[in-house]
């Protein structure tokens, strides 16, 4: 099924858009919508961090949640440098990215959802943020989604001209990727080395702590074999030095 982003939907509980100019509720929401938090619903549940987005009820849901929103469009949210990103190819689905600076994890592109603090903005001829002056490489306007939305507005811009319709199954379940339906988790190739996700360091550091047990083991049982023979080899040898001769 192909939707709309900036049309309305019917169905009772739905989150619909607004006028032309102004932000559908999806996208007020994405951004405004907090992550990686514990979910209240499964608050008793093991891995309950808040990491998926439905589209359609427009609101952030835990893995142990897949299975109420089976048919329902979900967008997976990643955690970076304790922000919250999406990876560019499943967000510009939606919407144009164009401008926005995106960054490289893991070999993929993610663009940040909102602007991020800094110390100190943009002063001089360097390129910055159209938005929030932080410095940016060339030829990027915009460091988030947040941002470029923010600009589009206040310049009374339409975004419905960078808005996309979308197929459904591109957002469907089965696309998901460390997820399960029901709650479960899968290892991630992305997850193994993120260093910054929330949710990924719990499997990146269980990962190691499985992954070094049998070396552990390994280097253990070498030692128990070798180190005995070493030392009893060196003992002999001091034993067994050879001494000169007395003087004649």
């Amino acid at each position: 099924m192909v939707r709309d982003m900036m049309g309305t939907y019917s169905s009772s509980g739905g989150c619909g858009g607004g006028d032309m100019n102004e932000k559908p509720a999806w996208l007020e929401r994405l951004m405004a919508e907090t992550f990686f938090g514990g979910c209240g619903v499964h608050e008793d549940r093991r891995k309950n961090e808040k990491n998926v987005f439905c589209l359609h009820c427009c609101l952030s849901i835990c893995p142990h949640c897949l299975s109420s929103h089976r048919s329902h469009p979900l967008l997976q949210v990643r955690r970076y440098v304790y922000h919250d990103v999406i990876r560019l190819d499943d967000l510009e689905k939606l919407i144009d990215c164009s401008n926005i600076q995106p960054y490289t994890i893991n070999s993929a592109k993610v663009i940040f959802l909102n602007q991020r603090p800094q110390s100190r903005t943009c002063k001089g001829p360097a390129n910055a943020c159209f938005t929030c002056d932080r410095i940016l490489q060339e030829p990027f306007h915009f460091c988030s989604l947040s941002c470029k939305v923010a600009y589009m507005v206040y310049a009374g811009q339409s975004l419905s001209s960078i808005l996309h319709r979308f197929d459904e199954s591109d957002f469907a379940i089965s696309q998901f990727e460390g997820l399960r339906v029901d709650g479960s988790e899968v290892i991630d190739e992305d997850a193994q080395i993120a260093p910054s996700s929330s949710y990924f360091n719990t499997e990146a550091t269980s990962n190691s702590v499985i992954s070094c047990e049998p070396n552990n083991n390994v280097k253990k049982g070498k030692t128990s074999r070798f180190l005995p023979g070493i030392v009893l080899s060196l003992g002999s040898r001091r034993k067994g030095a050879p001494h000169r001769a007395p003087l004649s």
